[in-house]
């Protein structure tokens, strides 16, 4: 009986100090709802927040509390309450500030009080950005996206909006989550965040990442650098006053402080600037609280409005903290009407929290090993901010569907939708719209699989150029999902040359699986294929085939040169939980020369000839069918990287250090009649640094050569990608007006340099016209160098960010072999053009 004494104790206090719960309503003198109203226990940083309907619910123990209820531009209120049942209401009806003026005489040409106001803060505002040098808090995060409209139709392809989640008027939440997180954080950049739960609604991990938003900083961070690649001015940065206008438009006491209300006004529009209120403390000039707006006339992207409020309170006699952070947003475009609110509840602050040696690491977030297994009673019991009734039956309808998908995991009703709801293949999709895409859907043990069929559209497969003619294909996939995160791909390749009547035919098998030793998750791919195909001489393929194909049509220039080959090979590639990236391969060619066979065109031009297929800048060098056998090692590492822990595995999150590739390859020779002989080595490194309001500075530098070169043959070249047409994807690995092979070298040395500098908004906001349109100008240079005779130099400016997606350059080339030259070369660039961009 002893032995179960603790256990009796501990199960007979948890009853006895069981926390009862207080509940009400926040309302404004109308009666109206104040949504996400801050309510706290006074003298402390615990509390909550209404909800959008004013609620709120708070628990505590049994005891005499003061509550503490606050909403900006509404007077702070406080009720004693004596806490001696499960559940009592208390409510709130703020009444709105009365502002006071003070008597202050403006001369013409004087300046509002406003200024002196702004200043002091502005004196204090690094003392108050350092005054705390390491805290742990917790925080707690509901997040919800709502669409107001979904438009049929998007590109002339028609929307289910029952695969969106909205009803049939376009109405309906599409996302819902809530989460508790322990902040750990040190100056200057040390974090660790901790989750103790996360939930999603219908499943999923949640939004489990404070925004963390100071305006103590001279550059706002606004949730992600995506909305704002420059970051936003501060109200009260360093140079803030050349940036805002202010104006006092009122004052009031609060628990014995003067608090002054400032209207926040940008001086001009198209810089990245915040509007709306800002609230200073007199005396001690510390921020009270804010109220303040971002739009897209002020260099918010992708997002057409976000505005940020924040109330501080004091966590010590004279340290505050921010104690809640309501974050609106709202995106319009192509018909969709989207809104949504994060509400980040901090509490139990721990300024001086003596953090151990090594206590950092680099985990900077880690799920608890039961995150997601909370049931619902667990979060009505922890949850500081109610939840609305759209909200319940959102967690509820979504949460019962996913339950239903799993416990019917063996159903034949679920395979047969599943395979039922498969779109039919129609003509127009085998021949241009789409392709092949099929799925078979099967069970393996608790899971339903499927296998896939992909194959291109026939169409769209075509191919032209001056060796094969037109040039019929077929790319067909075959995926096979082995369970246990392993799959199997097996991919043919056909295709035949009209003009040549050459078929070439070969297949990839890739077999790609995850494997884990502990937490630490890795990829590994294993690739074998072989038969017969038709390569470029430069293996980066610096011409793709759409290009190629209108140049040769209707330029009559043929800048693909090509060989065909049998070939077989066999290579492994790991990529480590650290994203690193390891990759072994041997490959064995017999390449064979090929010749033009036509000369077709759509517009006849006798003042144009093709050029021949042997690379004319290469015409010294033979090419005759040889064989080759060449081994390939590289490695892709990243110091310094950081990462999410999971309960099962580690994901990388980046580094604040370059990229670095080590690479390695060499020809053997006397190895079936291989007669390749060479050691060819390279190294590069590139990042992006990101310089806030001076834009973003992105570089890649290369050194490499042969080691020995006793047999080369052009496919072994060292090629410098350049480009004669008149668009570019490889900004960062590219030469934009040199020829493709007149600097091919095999020299034991050779360096490149490729920088660009994305002003990202700077100058160009200045411009009318170009403000408006938010073109951004781009510059930058590209070099390499191999000796006295054999270099080139560009250099180029641009504009990017048009329609969020095209990049326009301007280049000049400065070629050791040829005239200065000058092109215009088009791409993408920008917000989302940036995506499309390729660097390799």
């Amino acid at each position: 009986m002893m032995k179960y004494l603790p256990a009796l104790f501990f199960l007979f206090l948890a009853v006895y100090c069981k926390a009862n719960v207080i509940k009400g309503r926040v309302t404004d003198d109308k009666d109206r709802p104040l949504a996400f109203a801050t309510v706290l226990i006074k003298g402390t940083t615990n509390g909550t927040t209404t909800n959008a309907a004013g609620q709120y619910q708070l628990e505590l123990a049994p005891g005499e509390y003061t509550i503490v209820c606050q909403y900006i531009g509404y007077r702070k209120t406080e009720s004693h309450i004596n806490v001696n049942a499960s559940t009592q209401t208390l409510d709130f009806h703020l009444q709105p500030l009365k502002m006071q003026i003070k008597e202050v005489v403006v001369k013409a040409g004087g300046e509002d009080p406003a200024y002196a106001i702004i200043r002091q803060a502005i004196k204090k505002r690094g003392f108050y950005q350092h005054q705390v040098n390491e805290y742990t808090c917790m925080s707690y995060i509901k997040g919800t996206i709502s669409l107001r409209a979904v438009p049929d139709r998007l590109f002339g392809k028609k929307i289910d909006k029952k695969d969106v989640g909205v009803d049939s008027t376009g109405k309906g939440m599409v996302f819902l989550s809530e989460s508790v997180t322990k902040i750990s954080a040190q100056r200057p950049d040390k974090i660790k965040l901790e989750v103790v739960s996360s939930r999603q609604s219908g499943g999923g991990l949640g939004f489990s990442f404070p925004a963390f938003i100071s305006f103590y900083d001279n550059n706002v961070n606004a949730v992600s650098t995506q909305l704002g690649p420059r970051g936003f001015i501060s109200p009260i940065a360093n140079n803030a006053l050349l940036y805002y206008k202010y104006r006092l438009e009122g004052e009031f006491l609060e628990d014995g402080k003067t608090v002054n209300r400032i209207r926040v006004i940008p001086k001009r529009k198209r810089e990245p600037l915040f509007s709306g209120y800002i609230f200073i403390t007199d005396n001690d000039w510390r921020i009270h609280s804010t109220d303040l707006l971002l739009t897209g006339e002020y260099q918010l992207e992708i997002m057409d409005s976000l505005r940020i409020r924040q109330t501080h309170v004091p966590v010590t006699g004279d340290i505050w903290r921010v104690k809640d952070q309501v974050i609106y947003t709202t995106f319009k475009k192509f018909k969709f009407d989207m809104v949504g609110n994060f509400v980040n509840v901090y509490t139990d602050y721990n300024v001086k929290p003596n953090f151990p040696p090594k206590y950092f690491d680099k985990v900077i977030m880690k799920y608890d090993s039961a995150y997601n297994k909370q049931r619902p009673a667990y979060w009505d019991s922890i949850r500081p901010v109610p939840l609305e009734e759209a909200e319940v039956k959102d967690y509820h309808e979504k949460d019962s569907i996913a339950k239903a998908a799993r416990d019917s995991a063996f159903s034949r009703y679920t395979l047969d939708s599943l395979r039922y709801k498969q779109k039919k293949i129609k003509v127009i999709d085998v021949l241009w719209s789409g392709g092949i895409q099929h799925k078979y859907y099967f069970r393996r043990d608790s899971a339903i699989l499927y296998h896939q069929l992909a194959v291109k559209p026939l169409i769209q497969s075509l191919k032209y150029n001056t060796v094969e003619g037109l040039a019929l294909a077929v790319e067909p996939t075959v995926s096979f999902n082995a369970g246990d995160n392993s799959t199997l791909r097996i991919s043919p390749f056909i295709r035949y040359g009209l003009s040549n009547t050459h078929l070439n035919a070969y297949t990839e098998i890739n077999y790609s699986y995850g494997s884990r030793i502990r937490k630490k998750f890795g990829r590994n791919d294993w690739l074998l294929a072989g038969g017969k195909r038709i390569s470029q001489f430069n293996q980066d393929n610096p011409i793709d085939n759409i290009a190629n194909e209108f140049y040769t049509l209707f330029l009559k220039e043929n800048y693909m040169k090509l060989y065909e080959n049998w070939f077989g090979k066999l290579q492994y590639s790991r990529v480590f939980q650290t994203n690193d990236k390891l990759t072994a391969g041997l490959t064995y060619e017999s390449r064979m020369p090929v010749e033009n066979t036509t000369d077709f065109v759509f517009f006849k031009n006798d003042k144009k000839q093709f050029t021949p297929n042997h690379p004319e800048d290469l015409k010294d060098v033979p090419f005759e069918k040889h064989q080759a056998l060449v081994f390939d090692l590289s490695f892709r590492f990243q110091p310094g990287q950081r990462f999410i822990e999971l309960p099962d595995r580690m994901m990388p999150l980046g580094s604040k250090y370059p990229t670095f590739e080590i690479a390695y390859s060499k020809g053997i020779p006397n190895v079936a009649n291989s007669v390749v002989d060479f050691d060819k080595w390279q190294v590069a490194a590139f990042d992006k640094m990101n310089f806030k309001l001076l834009g973003e500075f992105r570089y890649r530098l290369t050194a490499g050569g042969f080691l020995s070169s006793k047999n080369v043959q052009i496919p072994d070249f060292q090629h410098f990608n350049g480009n004669q047409t008149f668009y570019n994807l490889k900004y960062l690995n590219s030469f934009q007006l040199a020829p493709y092979y007149r600097y091919s070298t095999t020299a034991s040395f050779y360096t490149t340099v490729n920088v660009e500098h994305h002003f990202n908004g700077l100058l160009t906001n200045k411009i009318p016209l170009f403000n408006r349109l938010k073109w951004n100008l781009v510059a930058g240079s590209n070099a390499f160098y191999v000796n006295r005779d054999n270099n080139y130099v560009e250099v180029f400016a641009g504009l990017e960010n048009i329609f969020k997606l095209i990049r326009v350059d301007v280049v000049a080339g400065y070629q050791s072999q040829d005239n200065t030259r000058v092109g215009v070369r088009v791409g993408f660039g920008g917000i989302f053009g940036g995506l499309v961009q390729t660097s390799k």
